[in-house]
């Protein structure tokens, strides 16, 4: 497959020097940079009109030549990639205003309500700043925390009508879908009226009422816009490869991203296969019955893989892993409503836990921040997607292949199942970024390659993830390709030490890669293979 050109790498950073009393020149730019991508403020929303945009954009110019005017001769791998991760960002603020242009083109950016935390750094998809986290706040509110949820809050109205006026984009698909996000926030917000205290609380009812009120008004103005949306919402083949190498960089192309997911759709069907083989002769796998039997089954299936992950030595366990991963046990839901995840956790939830590697890795972002400020935060624009998204799909088979499922073969059949799910949504993203398929027609491949029909049991989760890819370009596919270069840097890692006499060690590799940080998983395989 293409790697990225050298070029490409020839550009290099700056990292911070161990008990170091001063930032270095890269990491002052770097936080001028993170303060100046911050909007201003127009009537308490954050401001993403043109004339925003154009009073701003010498002033990004002037950045982004600072940065490629720093002298990188000579610095290692490490420090190459720092500047690499701030010429991505940049990189990515250009791409969003010439290109994807969320604040024009998709309706759902102007969600400004967050009920959840992501299980990845950042929210998946662009997103506004200064979103309301529900999530962050605690009920009854203190005093301190109503004022703040209050002036969050406010924004919504002036949020709503700004915009009604940066709209002007002919995306369709990105349209029709985006309603539904206001919609949600709609609820949301409704929601919290009913929170402990907050009826009580009558200037945030009176702020409520108002976000209510507007969020109603913008979803009929897009129901009523919606029949003069008549255009493509993918961004081609050509931005869709550049934003992959200069932005999230990802080194491959489209066309070898199609490739890729076609291979690994293709052996996650065979591998079921030989598995249901191997399998025949045994009992099939029963779904939990009852909200009893699922938590019980919940609560064993985590002990189980804590107990695995520490006696094989797999990675470092560290003594708050246990209760992250048990914060997101999941609950019974009846067998009508199950969508495709909740049909495998039923069944078995060791599969989706170990995807729930993601909150470890939240874990040690909140306990351990990593002590390099230019990787301390999340990246922007879902660039750490390779990393984040790869590594969790990448340990699912991993951590089947080293024995968690000896002692229940059939498991092994959930498995393959999510890699054929995830390769199908991911290709059908490519194509309706290729606007070769609508939002729908990827979806319908999406859900006609997902094995036993488990994509059609709940439709929701097939809108949701093919809206969320068509918006955020790169990130349907992130979990296959990130898993492809998660490979390839465990690959050279171990052909390293094999060549140093060095036994292979998985919790050292692990470690090793935790220590780098939330960074795209090419990065992490030339720092991987720079220490030897």
């Amino acid at each position: 497959m293409n790697r990225l050109l050298l070029s490409l790498f020839l550009c290099c950073s700056f990292a911070p020097i161990p008990g170091a009393s001063q930032s270095t020149p890269l990491q002052d730019l770097f936080r001028r940079w993170r303060a100046f991508e911050v909007p201003p403020l127009s009537n308490g929303a954050p401001d993403y009109s043109r004339a925003a945009f154009t009073a701003r954009m010498p002033s990004f110019e002037g950045l982004k030549q600072e940065l490629l005017k720093i002298d990188t001769i000579g610095w290692s791998v490490t420090r190459q990639n720092d500047w690499k991760i701030v010429w991505a960002e940049m990189n990515g603020f250009d791409f969003n205003h010439r290109i994807l242009r969320p604040w024009e083109r998709d309706p759902a950016f102007y969600k400004m309500v967050w009920t959840e935390r992501s299980d990845v750094p950042a929210h998946e998809g662009p997103t506004p700043h200064f979103a309301t986290e529900i999530w962050k706040y605690s009920f009854p509110l203190s005093p301190d925390a109503s004022g703040k949820l209050r002036e969050d809050i406010r924004r919504i109205p002036p949020f709503c009508r700004q915009a009604k006026e940066n709209l002007t984009g002919n995306a369709r698909d990105l349209w029709i879908a985006g309603i539904r996000d206001i919609e949600t926030q709609i609820r949301d917000l409704k929601d919290i009226l009913l929170r402990p205290g907050v009826r009580d609380d009558l200037p945030l009812v009176d702020a409520l009422g108002a976000a209510i009120a507007a969020s109603d008004d913008f979803a009929s103005w897009l129901r009523r816009e919606a029949s003069s949306k008549t255009g493509p919402s993918g961004i081609g083949k050509e931005a869709y490869t550049e934003y992959l190498q200069k932005v999230h960089l990802v080194p491959l192309t489209w066309e070898d991203e199609v490739l890729l997911l076609k291979r690994e759709l293709a052996r996650a069907w065979s591998s079921l296969k030989l598995e249901e083989h191997r399998n025949r002769l045994l009992p099939p796998l029963r779904a939990a019955a009852s909200p009893e039997e699922y938590a019980l089954r919940a609560d064993t299936a985590a002990t189980n893989l804590m107990a695995f992950l520490s006696t094989q030595d797999v990675f470092d366990v560290k003594s708050y892993y246990d209760a992250a991963l048990r914060e997101h046990p999941g609950q019974f839901v009846p067998e009508p409503n199950r969508n495709f995840f909740w049909i495998t956790a039923h069944y078995d939830q060791r599969p989706l836990f170990s995807h729930f590697f993601h909150w470890f890795e939240l874990a040690d972002l909140d306990r351990q921040p990593h002590p390099n400020p230019i990787r301390r935060e999340p990246l922007l624009f879902n660039i750490f997607d390779s990393r984040s998204e790869g590594i969790a799909t990448a340990v699912e088979e991993l951590f089947m292949q080293a024995g968690l499922y000896d002692d229940q073969p059939r498991v092994r059949e959930i498995v393959y199942i999510m890699l054929a799910q995830r390769a199908a949504r991911g290709l059908g993203s490519l194509y309706a970024h290729a606007n070769s398929m609508t939002m729908e027609e990827a979806g319908g491949l999406h859900v006609d390659w997902t094995p036993r029909g488990w994509m059609r049991k709940e439709k929701e989760l097939r809108i949701f993830e093919q809206q969320l890819y068509l918006r955020q370009p790169g990130y349907g596919t992130s979990y296959v390709t990130g898993k492809y270069l998660f490979e390839m840097a465990m690959a050279d890692y171990a052909r390293q030490q094999e060549a140093l006499g060095l036994p292979f060690s998985l919790k050292s590799f692990f470690s090793r890669l935790s220590s780098i940080g939330l960074i795209p998983m090419d990065l992490c395989r030339q720092e991987l293979a720079a220490e030897w």
